[in-house]
């Protein structure tokens, strides 16, 4: 896979999957806006060449807007962010299975 020259956003990049993965599209040569919800979890890839951290909370329309008029066009988005709620469906509770349909599902919309 070569990314030279591509601008790539990757979500939920602060740690597992998503920080790998905005460390493996840099090393190939795409300038990656590596974004969080959570700041302190991007501290880890500040200053490595390629990328660029930024806090985004994927469920805010107006933050994925400010965004998008930062980057400009994007080559690849890469949506790691997700939530896994622990037990049961049916134990689940109307707000904790509203978040997890709105960052699962309607973030990406």
């Amino acid at each position: 896979m070569r990314l030279k020259d591509k601008v790539c956003v990757v979500t939920a990049a602060g740690q597992g999957i998503g920080a790998a993965t905005a460390q493996a599209f840099a090393h190939e040569g795409a300038t990656v806006w590596a974004t969080d919800v959570d700041e302190a979890k991007l501290a880890a890839l500040k200053g490595l060449p390629g990328l660029k951290v930024r806090k985004l909370d994927v469920l805010d329309k107006a933050a994925i807007g400010a965004l998008a008029q930062e980057t400009g066009a994007v080559d690849v988005l890469f949506n790691c962010a997700g939530h896994v709620h622990h037990g049961s469906v049916l134990d689940a509770t109307d707000p904790q299975w509203s978040f997890a349909f709105d960052l699962n599902v309607r973030s990406m919309f």
